[in-house]
């Protein structure tokens, strides 16, 4: 396709307004046939979704309740994992959990060929807010190297820390099976069902400590990937993610929470006078994460929905997506649709009758499964799709009613092409999408004023990207 193609404005804006509604694919060119790439969506699915392969599918049929539910009951059953516990005790704190989940890791990277790698990424905390003592703190990472492009990164966590009522409190019960031993399940499940696989990115597989204290362990780990200039194009936490009952007794069983920030808690001063002279709070890079999760994991291969929230957490809590946040990579939180406060971070007890506590009895495996599976899903499109596009500008030097957008070409050898995509400034998803070929530039004749602008790549297995937002530049 010419470098310069364009689209019929009138054409266009004539198939938007009687076939949006129905996710069509725009032409790449006046009068042509709609662009498909692959069957187009459903009813109420963005123009954007992908459909799962066959190799895709095999995989997340792999993930088992049962697994899943050994871990969980592994990791309460050290009594406590508070970060300030016992780090020498072979049966109870959060050092007995430590090695529990090293141990596991490493069975799972046998099965690897080589390819998957585990380390105990360790430091010493100095004395800070929740930590009195210098501690010893130590996350388990267990890194899957990609075959094709291995220095692009895809990071997924939970953290195995727990705590008490008393956030204080080392010595007390703290099973934590809900928050977080649910998230740490779904990070080692995932572990074990892509060891054996081969993925074109590098996946990250990180059980994280120091959660509950202040996020030490994933701020450790997100200054490690900095200092390293490692190219972490996506981060996820799973945290608490075990119940899909709320503390009124109502479920929502195929439903989990996706907090995703809008404005970059990153962004410099020079990147916020840019979005404020265009617009695009609601395309941040961990919005466009927010999408494509979307667009991969909501469907029947998973069995979910994902209810999008456009925040950076909860009100008065926050979780290790922050911490990688902080230092300007993409990331989301996962967690449950709704909690049950009576017994989340409760001391083990009986009242009235009743039992209290983070207990692994309050867990829902088969939803636990299902969230791992939405996560299977996304990690595995991201690290076998090509890298987000780079230098994705929107050429801002002349007054016209078309636009040219112009970006970097990626290095990956299966590259296939690009597709740009666009949507009205008050629509969330992706509306419409126009196949432009293995180019570097193309030209949309619809105004640059009225529309917001994306560019996503395509390999030529059809995995696609999640999408670039493009910048001005003269």
């Amino acid at each position: 396709m010419p470098e310069h193609a364009g689209v019929n404005r009138r054409g266009v804006l004539a198939a938007a307004a009687t076939t949006a509604a129905a996710g069509a694919i725009v032409p790449g060119t006046a009068g042509a046939a709609a662009a498909s790439p692959g069957a187009a969506p459903p009813p109420g699915r963005p123009a954007t979704a992908q459909p799962p392969g066959r190799e895709l599918r095999a995989l997340l049929k792999e993930i088992d309740p049962d697994r899943i539910e050994e871990i969980v009951r592994a990791l309460a059953s050290f009594g406590t994992r508070h970060t300030l516990s016992s780090q020498d005790d072979p049966a109870r704190g959060i050092g007995a959990a430590r090695d529990w989940i090293h141990a596991r890791m490493k069975e799972y990277a046998a099965a690897s060929g080589g390819r998957m790698t585990v380390e105990s990424q360790s430091y010493v905390q100095r004395p800070a807010s929740r930590i009195p003592v210098p501690t010893r703190i130590t996350n388990i990472v267990a890194t899957l190297r990609g075959s094709v492009a291995p220095e692009r990164v895809y990071v997924v966590s939970g953290h195995y820390d727990s705590r008490a009522t008393d956030v204080m409190d080392a010595d007390s019960d703290a099973p934590g099976a809900d928050d977080d031993a649910s998230g740490v399940a779904v990070v080692m499940e995932l572990a074990r069902v892509m060891a054996r696989r081969r993925t074109a990115a590098t996946i990250v597989f990180a059980a994280v400590a120091g959660e509950e204290q202040g996020l030490y362990g994933a701020r450790y780990m997100a200054g490690r990937f900095k200092e390293a200039g490692t190219d972490v194009q996506a981060m996820f936490t799973n945290d608490i993610v075990g119940s899909s009952t709320a503390d009124d007794g109502t479920r929502d069983p195929y439903t989990v929470r996706l907090f995703a920030e809008g404005v970059p808690t990153a962004e410099t001063e020079e990147q916020a006078a840019v979005r404020q002279s265009v617009g695009g709070e609601n395309d941040s890079p961990s919005r466009q994460l927010a999408r494509f999760v979307r667009d991969v994991a909501s469907n029947g291969a998973t069995g979910m929905d994902i209810r999008v929230v456009h925040r950076r957490d909860r009100y008065l809590r926050g979780g290790d997506h922050i911490a990688f946040l902080e230092q300007g990579y993409p990331a989301a939180r996962f967690t449950e649709p709704a909690e049950d406060f009576a017994h989340q971070h409760q001391d083990v007890r009986v009242e009235g009758g009743k039992q209290y506590g983070d207990l692994p009895e309050f867990c829902d495996f088969a939803y636990i499964a299902r969230v791992a599976r939405v996560n299977g899903a996304v990690l595995w499109t991201l690290a076998q799709a090509p890298g987000t596009p780079t230098g994705a500008r929107i050429l801002t030097s002349e007054l016209t009613n078309s636009t040219e957008l112009v970006w970097d070409r990626g290095d990956e050898p299966d590259l296939a092409g690009y597709e740009v995509v666009w949507r009205e400034t008050t629509e969330p998803e992706w509306t419409h999408v126009i196949e432009v070929g293995d180019t570097t530039r193309h030209t949309v004749d619809l105004s640059k004023d009225n529309v917001f602008f994306g560019v996503r790549a395509v390999n030529r297995a059809g995995n696609r990207s999640p999408v670039a937002f493009p910048v001005p530049s003269r």
